[in-house]
C-alpha cells in the first residue's frame, strides 16, 4: 500500500467524495485506513465505571484504500504515487504528475 500514516489524502469515491483529511491509522491486511473527518459511524454505549456517561458516540470508521488518493501540495490535487530508488540507496515515494518527492 502506498498510503502511510499522517499522509494527506482525498476521497475519490462514495459519500465523502472530494473530502480531504489526514490518515490516522492504516490496516495493511484489510487494505483499509481511517481518515480524519471522513466516514463517521454512531456507536451506542452503556455507562460503565470508566465512562460514567452512556449515549451515542460518533467516530471514524475504516474506508477502503482504493477509494483515496494521496494529496500532492505542489499539484493541489489527488495524485498517483510511484516508488523511486534515491541516490543514497533508500526508497522514496514521488508524485507521478509533477515528480516531487512526498514526505
Amino acid at each position: 500500500m502506498k498510503v502511510k500514516k499522517n499522509d494527506m489524502v482525498v476521497v475519490t469515491e462514495g459519500e465523502y467524495k472530494s473530502k480531504t483529511g489526514k490518515v490516522l491509522k492504516v490496516f495493511l491486511k484489510k487494505q483499509t485506513l481511517i481518515v480524519e473527518g471522513v466516514n463517521f459511524v454512531k456507536r451506542h454505549t452503556k455507562p460503565t465505571q470508566t465512562r460514567q456517561k452512556g449515549g451515542i458516540l460518533q467516530k471514524e470508521a475504516p474506508i477502503s484504500a482504493s477509494n483515496v488518493m494521496v494529496w500532492c501540495a505542489n499539484c493541489a490535487r489527488g495524485v498517483k504515487v510511484g516508488l523511486r530508488v534515491l541516490p543514497d540507496g533508500s526508497k522514496g515515494r514521488y508524485c507521478k504528475r509533477c515528480g516531487e518527492l512526498l514526505g
